[in-house]
C-alpha cells in the first residue's frame, strides 16, 4: 500500500485528509476481516459449481443467429442457478439492466386482474415507473391492468411482518416484490435472514388464502454480500443485472433471473417468444461471464472494504454515514449523507478525478428516464454504467445523499475517496478538525 507521502507526490491531497483515511483504515480491521471470511466461502462455492458444472472452454465459444445449441449459454445459466439457489437460471446479454430483468418477470407471472404487492414500500424509482406509479410512459402494468399495493415498512426501516400478512391475506396477490437493496431511499438493506423471515410470513399466508403468492426478489447490489443467497431461503424467483456483483467487472453487460423452473420458463418466453422461451439468444464474448462470476467473490470484497472504510473515513469527518462502519453488510452500497447539494456535487465531481476512465470530465446533474428528481452520476467505468466499479450516484433532493458501490480494488478506491474529500475541502465545504 502507497504511504501517505507517495499518495501526496502522485495526487493533490491534504496530509491531513491521508491521515484520517488511514485512521478509518485501522479502525475497520473487525469489520474488514468479517467481509474477507464470507468471500472465502463464496470462493469455494462458486469453484465447487464450475467444476461440478464440468466447464469446459468449448463453453466460451460465441453463438450466432437464434444461438440454438448454445451449450456453454445453457451451461452458464445452470451455474447461476447453483450459486444464486434455483433450479433453473436464465442469463442474457439481451437483458439491459437489473430494471428489465424484473420487468420481464413481473410480465411474465403478472396477468390482468392479478394485484403486485410491494413488501418494502414504495419501489426505487426506475422500478415505480414500470408499474405505472409515476408520469404516464407506455407499457405500465397499470395499463395492462394489473393491480398495486404496497405494505410500508417498519419504523426500523424493515419489512412490518404483521402488516404484510393482513395485506397478503386481504389482497391475495399473485406476486410478492421484495427489494433487498435500498435504492434512494434511507432504510437498511436486508440480509437473507430478514428475506427468510419476509418469504416465510408470505408463505404460510398464502396457504391459508387458498391462492400462491409468487416470491420475486430483486437481488441487485446484494449478490456474494452473504453466505446465503435469496433463492436457498425460498424465494422463486431471483433477479439481478450483471454490471453489479456477479458479473465481476468482466462481464460487460446483461441480467439474470434464477428460480423455480416453471417460472424461469415463463420469463424465458416472455424475453423471447412463447413456444421459443429458453432455446434462442446469441451469445458472444462468453468467456467475459464466466471469468466475472468466478472474480466475483474478490471483487464484491473489495467493494465491500471500500464501503466499510469509506463509512468510517466520512463519518470521521462528521457526515453521518449508513451502514455504520461495523455493521453487517448485507449490499456494496455504502449511503453518505453529505447535507446539500453543493457538498453531493463537490463529492461526486472529486470521486470523478479519482477515476481510470474520463478523470477529466465533470459530471453534472440530468433528468433520467424513471427518475422524478435529477440525478448526479460519477464514475469513470470500462463498462458503462458498472456499479461494480467504483461509483457514486444521488438524487438531488434533501438530505442528498451519495450512494456509493463499488470499486474493484481497494487501493484504487482508496485514492478516490481521498479525492472526493478534497474536492470538498477546495470547495470550502470541509475543513480540518481538532482531534
Amino acid at each position: 500500500m502507497l504511504t501517505g507521502d507517495h499518495i501526496s507526490e502522485l495526487f493533490p491531497v491534504a496530509p491531513w485528509l491521508i491521515e484520517r483515511l488511514q485512521e478509518a483504515e485501522a479502525n475497520s480491521g473487525q469489520a474488514v476481516a468479517v467481509v474477507e471470511a464470507v468471500s472465502s466461502h463464496n470462493h469455494l462455492k462458486v469453484l465447487r459449481a464450475f467444476q461440478d458444472l464440468g466447464v469446459t472452454e468449448y463453453h466460451f465459444q460465441d453463438s450466432t443467429g437464434y444461438g440454438y445449441g448454445d451449450l456453454g449459454r445453457d451451461v452458464l445459466g445452470k451455474l447461476y442457478a447453483t450459486i444464486f439457489g434455483g433450479a433453473a437460471g436464465l442469463v442474457r446479454p439481451q437483458i439491459v439492466s437489473g430494471t428489465h430483468a424484473l420487468t420481464l418477470a413481473l410480465k411474465a407471472i403478472l396477468r390482468p386482474g392479478d394485484t403486485l404487492l410491494a413488501v418494502c414500500g414504495r419501489p426505487y424509482d426506475t422500478l415505480a415507473t414500470v408499474i405505472g406509479l409515476g408520469p404516464r410512459v407506455p407499457g405500465t402494468l397499470k395499463e395492462w391492468g394489473i393491480g398495486y399495493q404496497e405494505v410500508p415498512l417498519d419504523p426500523q426501516g424493515r419489512p412490518d411482518l404483521a402488516a404484510l400478512a393482513t395485506a397478503v391475506t386481504a389482497v391475495k396477490p399473485r406476486l410478492c416484490l421484495i427489494q433487498r437493496s435500498r435504492g434512494y431511499a434511507l432504510r437498511p438493506s436486508l440480509g437473507v435472514a430478514d428475506l427468510e423471515k419476509t418469504i416465510d410470513v408470505i408463505k404460510e399466508t398464502s396457504k391459508e388464502t387458498g391462492r400462491e403468492t409468487i416470491c420475486l426478489v430483486d437481488n441487485c447490489y446484494g449478490e456474494l454480500v452473504e453466505e446465503r443467497e435469496p433463492g436457498e431461503v425460498g424465494a422463486d424467483l431471483v433477479v439481478g443485472s450483471l454490471i453489479k456483483n456477479p458479473g465481476g467487472g468482466v462481464a460487460p453487460g446483461g441480467g439474470y433471473i434464477v428460480g423455480r423452473e416453471d417460472l424461469v420458463d415463463e420469463v424465458a418466453a416472455t424475453l423471447t417468444a412463447p413456444g421459443l422461451g429458453g432455446e434462442l439468444g446469441a451469445f458472444e464474448n462468453k468467456r467475459l461471464y464466466y471469468q466475472g462470476l468466478y472474480l466475483a467473490p474478490l471483487v464484491v470484497q473489495e467493494a465491500l472494504k471500500g464501503a466499510i472504510i469509506a463509512a468510517s473515513f466520512f463519518q470521521g469527518l462528521g457526515f453521518p454515514v449508513d451502514p455504520q462502519p461495523q455493521e453487517p453488510r448485507r449490499d456494496i452500497v455504502q449511503c453518505l449523507v453529505l447535507g446539500s447539494k453543493e457538498a453531493l456535487l463537490a463529492f461526486c465531481h472529486g470521486l470523478q478525478k479519482g477515476c481510470p476512465v474520463e478523470a477529466m470530465t465533470r459530471p453534472e446533474p440530468a433528468a433520467l428516464p424513471g427518475y422524478e428528481d435529477p440525478v448526479i452520476m460519477a464514475g469513470g467505468t470500462f463498462i458503462q454504467g458498472s456499479s461494480i466499479e467504483l461509483s457514486a450516484d444521488g438524487p438531488l433532493r434533501p438530505p442528498y445523499a451519495a450512494f456509493l458501490q463499488g470499486g474493484q480494488a481497494y487501493p484504487y478506491t482508496r485514492v478516490a475517496l481521498l479525492m472526493a474529500a478534497q474536492e470538498m475541502v477546495n470547495r470550502g465545504l470541509l475543513q480540518a478538525r481538532r482531534r
